[in-house]
C-alpha cells in the first residue's frame, strides 16, 4: 500500500473529482488514519451510507444538512459530527463548503475504487 505521509501539507495537492459537485483532496494517511478534505457545491449530496471505519468530520466552510444514525441537524463552519462504525450517515450541502474527514483505519476503498 502506498502511503501519503509527508510532514507538511500545503494545500496544492491535486483534487479528485467525484462528480455530482463533490471533489476530495488527501491531506495524509497511513495504515491507521486518513484525513481528507471534501469540497461540495451547493445542493451536492454525500449519499447516506455506512462503513466499518470511525469517522470524525469538521465543517471547515459552508452549511450542511447532516444525518447521523437517523438524526438530522444543520451544521455550519466550526461544527462537526462523529459517525461510529456501521452507523448510517450522509450530508446535503446547503451552502458551498468543505468538510474535513478523519477516518480510522484508512479508507482503502478511496485508494482502490
Amino acid at each position: 500500500m502506498k502511503f501519503k505521509k509527508e510532514k507538511f501539507f500545503d494545500g496544492n495537492s491535486e483534487w479528485e473529482d467525484l462528480e455530482a459537485g463533490v471533489s476530495r483532496q488527501f491531506i495524509g494517511y497511513n495504515a491507521q488514519v486518513m484525513m481528507v478534505i471534501v469540497r461540495f457545491e451547493k445542493d451536492a449530496v454525500g449519499t447516506l451510507h455506512q462503513h466499518f471505519h470511525s469517522q470524525i468530520t469538521y465543517v471547515a466552510e459552508g452549511k450542511f444538512e447532516v444525518t447521523v444514525d437517523g438524526e438530522t441537524k444543520i451544521l455550519e463552519k466550526g461544527d462537526g459530527f462523529f459517525a461510529q462504525p456501521n452507523i448510517f450517515h450522509g450530508v446535503k450541502c446547503l451552502e458551498e463548503g468543505q468538510l474535513i474527514d478523519a477516518f480510522t483505519p484508512i479508507r482503502e476503498d478511496f485508494l482502490n475504487p
